[in-house]
């Protein structure tokens, strides 16, 4: 079994100094932490896989194909694979737990099956 712990996975990514933290991935799912300061862009692009997120703190505007939705601490957001996505407007820092299914970048050209 692997457990992780939200306030731990909060702390290695920002020892990372990344905005992405991986911390689990196997063939059909991959999860990890995204964080974005306020008043930052989001500067991801559209996936090959299907993508969750779980807002665990912030607030901001995710925009989904063109549709705006506020999201703050509890909010979960489906996007569906090649979809173009982002957050804007982030008035608090954001934190995200991202779940991917099947794993990141596992239907991304080259991608080894």
């Amino acid at each position: 079994m692997d457990a992780y712990e939200l306030k731990n996975l909060m702390k290695q990514q920002k020892e990372s100094g990344r905005l992405y933290l991986e911390f689990l991935k196997v063939p059909a799912l991959s999860m990890g932490i995204y964080t974005l300061p306020a008043g930052s862009e989001d500067p991801q692009s559209p996936h090959t896989e299907d993508e969750v997120y779980y807002v665990v703190g912030g607030q901001a505007v995710i925009q989904v194909a063109g549709e705006n939705r506020p999201v703050q601490a509890g909010s979960i957001i489906v996007v569906e694979a090649n979809v173009e996505h982002r957050f804007h407007t982030i008035t608090e820092d954001l934190a995200v737990l991202v779940f991917f299914a099947p794993a990141e970048y596992s239907r991304a050209p080259g991608a080894i099956a």
